[in-house]
C-alpha cells in the first residue's frame, strides 16, 4: 500500500512539474494514474523501477493508449526466476524497458474494437511502443487471444478517456529480449576460457605438437611446455619461470584467483583442511598463482574435512608428505562436474594426468556420479563446482586419493596376522686349509693331542 502511495504522488509531481513546462498537462483522472492505484502492483513497480513513468506519460499526451498488463500471480509464480533475475540486473535496463513497452499499443482497442473470428487464424496487428514489434489480436473460440498465446482474463478492466487496461494471464516477452536472455543465459558474451586439455609436448623437440611457430604469442594462449616444466622441483623451493604468453607480462592475475578460490572454500563450508594445507602448512598457494599467472590451467579435486580427518598420522608425518597428497589431487586440465561426468559416461575409465608426476587417477562412473580411485581409497564427486572461472575448476570429492602402489602398500601393513618369530641362523665355521695339513704332520709324530684345534 505504501508502494502505490508514494508512486502516485511520483506520478502527481510529474504531472505537476508538466504543467510549468511546454508538455501536455496529464490529468489525474489519467489512465496511468488508475494503474498505479489499481491491483496491477507488480507491473506498477517494474514501470517505476524501468524509469518509464514519463515516456508513458509523453504517450498518453499525445494519443490513447491501451495497456496489456500481467496480474501479480503472472509476474511472482509463472516467471522464470533466471528471466526475472535477468531483468533486474543493473545491466539490463534496456531489455526491461523493452519488455514493458512492448505491452502497450498506442491505440484505444476496448472488447467492441477486438477483431473477430474470421475463420483465417489472422487476427490484427498493432503497432507497440516498442519499435518494430507488433502484437497479434484475434478471437479464438469465443476468447480474446494475444499473440496466439496469452488470453485475456479481465477485457476493460480500467478504462479511462486517454486509455484504458486489459488484464492478461501472462507475461508478453518480445523477440528481441528472449535473444539477450538467451546470449547471457549461454554466457557467448561473459565466458571465459573454453575448457581444454593439458598440451601434448614433442619430448624429442619439447615443443607443442603440430604448432606453428609464430614470433609473438596472442593473449590468453597456451603456454609452450607442459605444466610440469613450470612447476618447482622440489616442495621447498621456488617455482620455475614457465616460457610462453606469461612471463613479465601476466596476462592473467593468478594469485587473485587462487585466494579466491580459497575464500570461496573457506565460505562454502567443510573445507578448512584443504585451505589450511595450500596456505599455512605448504608454498602450494603461491605455486598455483604462479602457474595460472603463466597461462595454465588447473582442476583441484578437493576432499572435504571429513576425510581430511582420516589421514593417519604417519601419512602426514613423512617429509613432503602434504605436498605429495595435494599434487596428486591437481590435474593440469579444466573440468567440470559435466565434462568428467559426459568423459566417463562415454568411455567408462578415465585417467587423468596430475602434478604428481609419473601417477595418474583413475574416474568412472558410479551411482550415478564420478568416482576418483579405487578400492577403500577412492572418493565420489560429493560437491560438484564449488568454483568455476575458466583458470581453476574445484571439485568436491569425500575421500583423499593415493597412487595405486601407496595403497598396496599401505594394506600391506595393515594387514592382520599372527607376528613371525625371528630365526637366528648362526654360520658354521669352517676349518682353514693350513689348520688341517698342520694337524695332520702333528699326527704323523704323535703330537695331535697337544692342540685342541685338531680335535
Amino acid at each position: 500500500m505504501n508502494v502505490q502511495i508514494y508512486t502516485t504522488l511520483g506520478i502527481l509531481f510529474l504531472i505537476a512539474i508538466n504543467a510549468n513546462s511546454s508538455s501536455p498537462q496529464i490529468s489525474s483522472n489519467s489512465v496511468l494514474v488508475a494503474l498505479l492505484d489499481s491491483h496491477y502492483t507488480d507491473l506498477s513497480e517494474l514501470i517505476e523501477k524501468a524509469l518509464l513513468l514519463q515516456t508513458l506519460e509523453q504517450a498518453v499526451s499525445h494519443h490513447n493508449i491501451t495497456i496489456f498488463a500481467p496480474d501479480n500471480e503472472a509476474l511472482t509464480r509463472h516467471l522464470d526466476p533466471q528471466f526475472k533475475r535477468f531483468l533486474f540486473e543493473p545491466g539490463n535496463l534496456k531489455s526491461l524497458q523493452n519488455l514493458l513497452l512492448f505491452h502497450v499499443i498506442p491505440y484505444r482497442v476496448g472488447s467492441d474494437d477486438w477483431p473477430e473470428d474470421s475463420g483465417t487464424g489472422s487476427g490484427a496487428h498493432f503497432q507497440t511502443l516498442l519499435t518494430e514489434e507488433q502484437l497479434q489480436l484475434m478471437t479464438s473460440s469465443g476468447r480474446k487471444v494475444i499473440n496466439g498465446l496469452g488470453f485475456v482474463t479481465r477485457p476493460d478492466d480500467v478504462t479511462r478517456h486517454d486509455g484504458l487496461i486489459h488484464g492478461i494471464e501472462k507475461l508478453l516477452v518480445p523477440r528481441s529480449v528472449q535473444e539477450d536472455f538467451n546470449r547471457r543465459r549461454s554466457l557467448t558474451s561473459i565466458s571465459a576460457v573454453q575448457p581444454e586439455g593439458a598440451p601434448v609436448v614433442d619430448p624429442r623437440t619439447n615443443r607443442l605438437k603440430n604448432k606453428k611457430p609464430v614470433t609473438e604469442p596472442p593473449a590468453g594462449s597456451p603456454p609452450e611446455l607442459p605444466v610440469y616444466d613450470a612447476m618447482a622441483p622440489g616442495p621447498g623451493l621456488a617455482p620455475a619461470p614457465a616460457p610462453g604468453p606469461g612471463g613479465p607480462r601476466h596476462h592473467f592475475d593468478g594469485e587473485s584467483q587462487v585466494k579466491d578460490f580459497i575464500q570461496t572454500l573457506l565460505h562454502y563450508g567443510g573445507y578448512n583442511e584443504l585451505a589450511d594445507i595450500l596456505v599455512n602448512l605448504t608454498a602450494l598457494a603461491t605455486e598455483m598463482g604462479k602457474l595460472v599467472s603463466e597461462g595454465y590451467v588447473l582442476t583441484v579435486l578437493a576432499p572435504n574435512d571429513e576425510a581430511m580427518a582420516k589421514l593417519t598420522a604417519e601419512r602426514l608425518g613423512e617429509a613432503g608428505a602434504a605436498e605429495s597428497i595435494v599434487y596428486y589431487h591437481l590435474i593440469p586440465e579444466y573440468q567440470t562436474e559435466e565434462s568428467m561426468y559426459n568423459s566417463v559416461r562415454r568411455f567408462g575409465k578415465v585417467e587423468y594426468d596430475t602434478l604428481r608426476v609419473g601417477h595418474k587417477v583413475v574416474a568412472e562412473e558410479a551411482d550415478g556420479s564420478v568416482k576418483f580411485g579405487s578400492g577403500e581409497e577412492s572418493g565420489y564427486l560429493f560437491d560438484p563446482d564449488i568454483y568455476t572461472d575458466g583458470r581453476i575448476s574445484v571439485q568436491g570429492i569425500d575421500g583423499v586419493l593415493f597412487p595405486k602402489e601407496e595403497e598396496e602398500r599401505e594394506a600391506v601393513k595393515a594387514r592382520p596376522g599372527p607376528p613371525v618369530a625371528e630365526v637366528k641362523v648362526v654360520a658354521k665355521q669352517k676349518r682353514g686349509k693350513l689348520l688341517e695339513v698342520t694337524c695332520s704332520i702333528l699326527g704323523a709324530f704323535g703330537q695331535h693331542s697337544r692342540f685342541t684345534s685338531c680335535h
